[in-house]
């Protein structure tokens, strides 16, 4: 997992590792760098010392792969941006923070990609999933109304009511909107099916969006060809990466016809999808990755497992029952 985060990203925190470990959901530390509680641990079921151990072994790792250590800073998307804290061992609370960089990174990547770690993160409201009341001016709140997290407080508790809201979709837009603005809020709405937040859009000042409309109508045509260019650009990236991702699958089941392993490929590949392929463990061609998106396949295509699920038999009950099917592909798959 470390490995896929260094292929991803060039870099390996611990914060990612408790998540891959499955200590802390991603949505629990989300909000935690809101603000919503400090420290991390009050969300982790393991101590210290489970915690130092898995630390050690980071640290082992990283050394061996010449990874070069660097001290992060986490502050939270609150009006106030205070400190956030791992632990309250101080000593475990800066090895929480020291992010393990890759050596391949020259000195001006190294520097941007410090810059961006140690950025406060965006000034964040939520939709709200329920009645709610404002820890500010006790009014209550309906369902789908935009509440700072921390308190929660409305958008006039959190002086955010002068702003207007500026919907996600338009990217160029969002990003001049943002520039333009003196005060800029990033809305999100948690997902609960995929347990995630997802962005909404973002809130800005009124004449700052104004400014922001006239720029882009001005240069509509020249974002035109771009995107036309960086669409055929990303065609091929697709292309290769499906062919690099189908010649995974049939390394780890040679039995797997090429037509198939090109379908799962392009299946599990597919930009924009949220599936297995386009996780960070996918894009670095992970094993287990792999393993997952072909064992999908076979679940969905060669077994009565969807059917099952159309006739109202429970998901763990229907794989439990599909299982000497799923397995007796695999194993003529695994043979050359």
């Amino acid at each position: 997992m470390a490995a896929a985060s260094l292929a991803q990203r060039k870099y390996v925190a611990p914060v990612e590792v408790f998540v891959s470990l499955g200590w802390v959901p991603a949505h629990r530390v989300e909000a935690w760098r809101q603000g919503r509680f400090s420290p991390l641990t009050e969300a982790l079921p393991v101590d210290n010392e489970r915690i130092t151990e898995a630390l050690r072994c980071l640290h082992d790792w990283a050394k061996e792969n010449g990874l070069t250590p660097a001290g992060t800073t986490y502050t939270a998307a609150t009006r106030d941006r205070r400190d956030l804290r791992f632990t309250d061992d101080d000593t475990l609370d800066a090895l929480c923070r020291t992010h393990w960089l890759s050596a391949d990174l020259s000195d001006k990547q190294r520097a941007r990609l410090a810059e961006r770690q140690n950025k406060a993160p965006d000034l964040t409201v939520n939709t709200a999933d329920r009645a709610w009341s404002c820890a500010g001016c006790g009014d209550p709140g309906e369902p789908g109304d935009l509440v700072l997290p921390a308190g929660p407080l409305c958008l006039t508790c959190a002086d955010f009511d002068h702003l207007v809201l500026l919907p996600a979709g338009n990217a160029a837009l969002s990003r001049r909107a943002r520039r333009e603005s003196t005060l800029c809020v990033l809305v999100q709405r948690f997902n609960r099916r995929r347990k995630r937040y997802e962005r909404q859009g973002i809130l800005v000042e009124a004449d700052a969006l104004d400014r922001a409309e006239r720029q882009c109508l001005a240069d509509e045509d020249v974002r035109a060809r771009r995107r036309e260019r960086d669409a055929q650009r990303r065609a091929v990236q697709d292309v290769e990466f499906q062919a690099a991702f189908a010649a995974g699958i049939q390394q780890l089941y040679p039995g797997c016809p090429a037509e198939r392993a090109h379908l799962i490929a392009e299946h599990a590949g597919t930009r924009g999808s949220g599936r297995v392929g386009r996780s960070a463990a996918g894009r670095a061609l992970d094993e287990n990755a792999v393993r997952l998106a072909v064992i999908a396949s076979v679940r969905h295509l060669d077994t009565a497992y969807d059917r099952m699920l159309m006739d109202g038999v429970p998901r763990a009950e229907a794989r439990e029952r599909i299982r000497p099917d799923l397995d007796r592909v695999l194993a003529r798959w695994q043979r050359a």
